[in-house]
């Protein structure tokens, strides 16, 4: 009995040993929302029993067991500094052009981080060591030189979308984008597209593949390049790419195409409410007239508004019977009504989770938009830049709420909208289908996740999910060829066909011309 005994302990520890992987998490964007995401993904894996390594500009102050930081010090010194600095307003730029903010993301500011990322000492170090990974777990987001650490350690490559299904991962496993009703990610569209919207967006995503193919990639090429100067060309990288799991669901996201290696967690960062603090708490239980949330995320340091935004926000919300509770950068919020509550920080989620939050004024970021739809609290979304209008624009499409372009803002557009919202009650109604759908899944989409990366490297980065189409060239894969050849044939074919009625007609006029004379 007790040799038996000893065996099953024997095993058990055995198999705890296997069942691990060891992880490398690359997620350097100097933003905390991207952070937030990974290192969610991170602490949840590491509690499943795997080991990670996680690269980032911050750190987690209570990591749980087999979880160590590599923190990029300096991106994190440099983005604080020019947060107090207030150098970047991204008001100013919530009414621009989408080509404008494809040369911003891709401009040579964001460059700085990821160069940062490669030369930091710590990531050196790890470079140079003899560590072993089983995969590596890189965030897209215009980074695609960091996939290059899961050819350094010869691990399999699995890509983190912090949004769900779009062009900058679409096209690393050839999952299918059909402009007709995908809209590109920086547009404020939604599935059920006009004709113009149509044309728009192919159009503008034909620009945004020539950005990536013909100056996104040659750069970051270069940049990888600079310091692994064996490494393969970043094109050989691009497509090795065994598995993407992406931020999103159907519930949150229109349903579109999805690859077999494509994987949807959505929600996976949201918790169990915790207890409110005491003050919270009090407020909360005691707003007999309701709470209305509201928070513009991590990114965004709202006191950079415009000062005539900021009074149509405070007049209209100042006379709303209900509690306000506003997450602002700031000690004091000047002319602060009386039924506001300002805070640097709110337990969101706890919040969106209590009874008697009616509303939830969002930026339309998608971590917002996935805890509001969970908690099924309706929003009014006022998107700024980036994916937020699109999310905006399903927001309003679905019927979880309404939404109004920041840079528009006014007391009338306001008013109008809270009481839509507030007054309606299909739009409570239509979330909590919503929060349904989202819940109401096979498995926890952290156990997902965790099934999904032991899968590909149990199976050697599982070859058999990749589609045929990352092997083809671009002119093969939108069938270039073979519509050229068929537009020659057509031109020649007609061509022929005008010759031959031309030489009948001329031979008919001259047979006339012969019977007059």
């Amino acid at each position: 009995m007790w040799s038996l005994s000893v065996l099953l302990v024997c095993g058990s520890l055995m198999l705890g040993q296997t069942s691990g992987l060891k992880l490398l998490f690359v997620f350097p964007v100097p933003a905390k929302s991207h952070y937030f995401l990974g290192n969610e993904l991170g602490k949840g894996l590491a509690r499943l029993g795997h080991e990670v390594t996680m690269i980032s500009a911050y750190e987690e102050k209570n990591p749980p067991k087999n979880y160590f930081n590599i923190t990029l010090s300096k991106i994190t010194d440099y983005t604080d500094s020019l947060r107090e600095q207030k150098f970047f307003n991204p008001f100013s730029y919530s009414d621009t052009s989408p080509f404008f903010q494809l040369y911003l993301i891709s401009s040579p500011m964001m460059d700085f981080w990821k160069d940062i990322t490669f030369s930091d000492e710590k990531v050196q170090q790890l470079l140079k060591s003899n560590q072993h990974f089983d995969a590596v777990i890189v965030e897209q987001f215009w980074n695609d030189a960091m996939k290059v650490f899961a050819h350094h350690f010869n691990a399999h490559l699995i890509v983190f979308s912090t949004i769900g299904p779009n062009k900058w991962v679409n096209n690393l496993v050839a999952n299918p984008e059909n402009p007709s009703y995908v809209p590109d990610l920086l547009l404020n569209f939604n599935e059920e597209m006009t004709f113009f919207q149509r044309l728009y967006n192919a159009v503008f995503g034909s620009v945004h593949n020539l950005l990536l193919y013909q100056f996104f990639y040659p750069k970051q090429n270069a940049l990888m390049k600079k310091y692994f100067p064996d490494a393969p060309e970043l094109e050989q990288l691009l497509y090795n790419v065994s598995l993407v799991l992406t931020n999103g669901h159907d519930s949150i996201n229109d349903a579109i195409p999805h690859v077999p290696n494509m994987i949807d967690i959505g929600g996976f960062h949201v918790n169990p409410p915790k207890e409110l603090p005491n003050d919270l708490k009090h407020l909360l239980d005691n707003a007999s007239e309701g709470v209305i949330y509201f928070s513009l995320g991590s990114n965004i340091q709202p006191s950079l508004m415009s000062n005539k935004i900021k009074k149509a926000l405070l007049k209209t919300l100042g006379g709303r019977k209900e509690k306000i509770l506003w997450k602002w950068d700031e000690k004091i919020l000047e002319n602060q009504p009386s039924n506001f509550l300002i805070s640097k920080w709110f337990p969101q989620q706890s919040i969106l989770a209590h009874k008697n939050c009616k509303l939830f004024i969002s930026h339309g970021g998608l971590l917002s938009t996935t805890e509001t739809i969970y908690f099924g609290v309706p929003v009014l979304a006022l998107p700024v830049m980036g994916d937020q209008k699109m999310n905006a624009a399903r927001i309003v499409a679905k019927g979880m709420g309404v939404s109004i372009p920041f840079a528009e803002i006014t007391e009338k557009r306001l008013t109008e909208a809270l009481e839509l919202v507030l007054e309606d009650p299909k739009y409570k109604e239509t979330v909590e289908i919503r929060s349904n759908l989202l819940k109401d899944r096979p498995m926890k989409p952290i156990e997902l996740a965790d099934y999904w990366i032991k899968y590909v490297v149990r199976h050697k980065g599982a070859p058999h999910l990749r589609v045929a189409g990352i092997q083809l060239p671009l002119y093969k894969y939108y069938m270039l060829d073979v519509i050229a050849v068929i537009l020659v044939v057509v031109f020649v074919s007609n061509y022929v066909l005008f010759k031959l009625i031309k030489w009948a007609v001329c031979k008919r006029r001259n047979v006339r011309k012969i019977k007059k004379e």
